[in-house]
């Protein structure tokens, strides 16, 4: 659909306002076709055109999570959700690497410490196309790393992960799963003055809320220390009877996960994170 045709009938719908409708193109959306809409009263909002299901599960986050103030608002769907509208937030998404710790406070507090689970869920996973249980969704997860991993790692690092993975004890978190943001990097944070003022881009997974903030800390090489997980992890409300060790564990399955994207996106970044996952994988054979 034609970005003018768009705007005619968000105008027609009265959704913006007809005075001085600019627009242009965004950059950054990876599989999706972004519009930035602004007019003379200063009002922003992002047009977002993607497939129809990766833009419902998007608009059903949204709207799950309406009152939570550091994601956008849901403005409109399209019909058959051939695109969506939401507000923009101002600020900068470029990641300055200094204060971690704080950004991942604010992230808890404001954003995972809201999650509810999901009414009548229909399993775990990606929300578009969920499991049978959030254990199989990260194992396939594990071997879809491992694809891109098995050249980069030793040969008993992926048995090492799977165990992990599959250990009994990691299963105590057997209630519903809750809506996660799924995405939730700092490739897809909003700063102001370096703080965390906004999260976006999310793709929906059902399942742990420790899940998002593991993503989180995962997401930058930097500040990768138990003193920075540890101190995000002491701010989570919902912590699912998670003890340190199996926090830890947590983390170095995240960190897995994390290296295979850094080979596929972010390859000058590789040393820092193989440091980050030796570092990690002593910690794990040492308790």
């Amino acid at each position: 659909m034609d970005i003018q045709e768009i705007i005619k009938e968000l105008v027609n719908k009265k959704i913006i306002h007809s005075n001085t409708i600019e627009y242009k193109q965004l950059n950054g959306g990876t599989i999706s076709n972004l519009y930035l809409l602004g007019n003379s009263d200063n009002a922003k909002y992002v047009v977002k055109l993607n497939e129809p299901q990766v833009l419902e599960s998007e608009a059903y986050f949204l709207d799950f999570y309406k009152d939570v103030n550091l994601l956008p608002k849901l403005l409109y769907v399209g019909q058959s959700y051939n695109y969506i509208v939401y507000s923009f937030i101002s600020g900068s998404t470029n990641y300055v690497r200094k204060n971690k710790k704080e950004i991942l406070k604010a992230l808890v507090q404001r954003l995972i410490n809201n999650y509810k689970t999901v009414p009548h869920s229909v399993g775990w996973g990606w929300a578009n196309e969920p499991t049978d249980s959030w254990q199989g969704f990260l194992l396939n997860r594990v071997i879809e790393a491992n694809k891109i991993l098995d050249s980069h790692l030793e040969k008993d690092d992926l048995n090492f992960v799977l165990e992990l993975v599959k250990s009994p004890n990691r299963n105590s978190f057997n209630r519903e799963p809750f809506l996660l943001h799924g995405d939730c990097g700092v490739h897809n944070f909003i700063f102001n003055e370096g703080q965390l003022c906004g999260v976006i881009d999310p793709t929906p997974v059902f399942g742990e809320p420790l899940y998002d903030l593991i993503y989180a800390f995962c997401s930058s090489p930097d500040d990768l220390t138990k003193e920075t997980i540890n101190s995000a992890a002491s701010h989570l409300i919902i912590k699912g009877n998670k003890s340190e060790q199996l926090l830890y564990e947590e983390v170095l399955i995240g960190l897995y996960l994390r290296l295979a994207t850094c080979i596929r996106h972010h390859p000058n970044d590789l040393e820092d994170y193989l440091k980050a996952w030796n570092y990690w994988k002593n910690i794990i054979k040492d308790t």
